[in-house]
């Protein structure tokens, strides 16, 4: 699999109008997209910060998938992810080569965007994301 770069930095926080002003007021960081997602029990923003992105995550609930990982570990760094043309062939290129996968096909993702997680053990702890807008 050869990513075309990292997509985005995702990151976990308690409150998200706190942070997104903390990152805008420090960073000059510039809203994208803003988007709740009740079936993946999160709300999210997606922030500019120069040419990069970063993705700040809020928990709808303490059972969803944020919400636990607040709960385990506290806010910061959730996942990184990786830009690809095709999430389909990255998934079966990751297969091939032995990674542990969350998703075994690809799944419509926060923003619009085909998305597909590598579980942490394949990366060495860190949540690996791989995303494509097209």
């Amino acid at each position: 699999m050869q990513p075309r770069g990292i997509h985005h930095l995702g990151v976990a926080v308690d409150d998200l109008d706190s942070a997104l002003s903390t990152y805008q007021r420090l960073f000059g960081a510039r809203l994208e997209h803003r988007e709740t997602v009740p079936d993946q029990g999160v709300e999210a923003a997606s922030l500019r910060i120069g040419s990069d992105r970063v993705e700040l995550l809020a928990a709808l609930g303490d059972d969803t998938p944020v919400g636990k990982f607040l709960a385990n570990r506290g806010p910061g760094m959730h996942h990184v992810a990786y830009e690809v043309d095709d999430v389909g062939a990255a998934i079966d290129e990751l297969t091939a080569e032995g990674a542990e996968l969350i998703d075994e096909s690809p799944r419509r993702g926060l923003f619009g965007l085909e998305v597909a997680f590598v579980h942490p053990d394949a990366v060495h702890g860190v949540l690996a994301e791989i995303v494509s807008d097209g």
